[in-house]
């Protein structure tokens, strides 16, 4: 498991592309019959892809867990942006179209992951936050949870966001999670910007076409950077860094945090004129 270390804001100011997109991008996540994880210091956030087409892969273990299993300490959210796919965590057997949700508690030992069809295979997004308190097993689809329409057209930031994993929804540790799909000629998401001291935030991109990117924006309001982004690769945000993109194209993707609460309104918004 590959792991990234957290970065000062005042160093971030120096840093050039590559250097961003080293400490900072979540590529080459998605490999077939693999569990791909990457671990980040930020609030000890695990992300990752898990990719069944030709078996069943299994939830395994790491040596930076220090644990006996994968969630003996820790909770774990899970979307799938893929073909249709199944999940049996200790023996109950949860099927997930496109965009449903689920989610498993601390103490959750056994876990496999499976496509229905290989020629068009599950794509498992998995995010997973140190976890205190165990919290049962939940499943959503996408169709039964709530959404909410924000933006225009008029501003090319028409989108729907939907929310899975919050204090609302599904109960969690520590864990927030939900996914925003862009309207057909909209690209930009999360205007106006904005950060959260209390908790760090990864985006992960999909439905991105091939020949098409998303310009992450990233960086204090009045110090912003930006990281070009292709389908089913994620960005960490610290909790100092704004975190909003534009696309070429419309696009979905899911953000999930971590911290000192589930407070999905937990934000210190920006206005676009105060941004540099």
């Amino acid at each position: 498991m590959k792991q990234i270390q957290a970065v000062h804001s005042e160093d971030f100011k120096s840093y050039d592309t590559e250097k961003i997109r080293e400490r900072f991008l979540l590529d080459d996540l998605k490999a077939t019959d693999k569990a791909n994880f990457v671990y980040s210091h930020y609030d000890r956030m695990i992300t990752g892809l898990i990719t069944p087409v030709n078996s069943v892969v299994d939830l395994g273990n790491y040596d930076i867990l220090r644990a006996e299993y994968f969630l003996e300490r820790r909770e774990l959210g899970i979307i799938n942006v893929g073909g249709e796919g199944t999940i049996v965590a200790d023996g109950t057997s949860y099927d997930l179209n496109k965009k449903d949700c689920l989610y498993l508690g601390k103490g959750v030992k056994d876990v496999k992951f499976s496509s229905k069809d290989g020629s068009n295979p599950a794509v498992f997004y998995a995010l997973s936050a140190p976890a205190h308190t165990s919290y049962p097993t939940a499943f959503a689809s996408h169709a039964d949870v709530f959404s909410a329409d924000l933006g225009a057209l008029e501003t090319a930031n028409q989108r729907t966001i939907s929310r899975y994993i919050h204090k609302d929804g599904i109960q969690s540790c520590q864990l927030v999670m939900g996914l925003t799909t862009l309207a057909t000629g909209s690209i930009w998401n999360t205007i106006p910007p904005h950060t959260h001291d209390r908790r760090m935030e990864v985006y992960f991109y999909f439905d991105v076409e091939a020949d098409q990117r998303v310009i992450h924006f990233m960086g204090q309001p009045q110090q912003t950077r930006h990281i070009v982004m292709a389908n089913h690769e994620a960005v960490l945000s610290p909790s100092w860094s704004i975190h909003s993109g534009a696309g070429t194209k419309n696009y979905s993707f899911i953000w999930g945090m971590a911290g000192e609460n589930l407070d999905y309104a937990d934000m210190d918004t920006f206005a676009v004129g105060e941004l540099r």
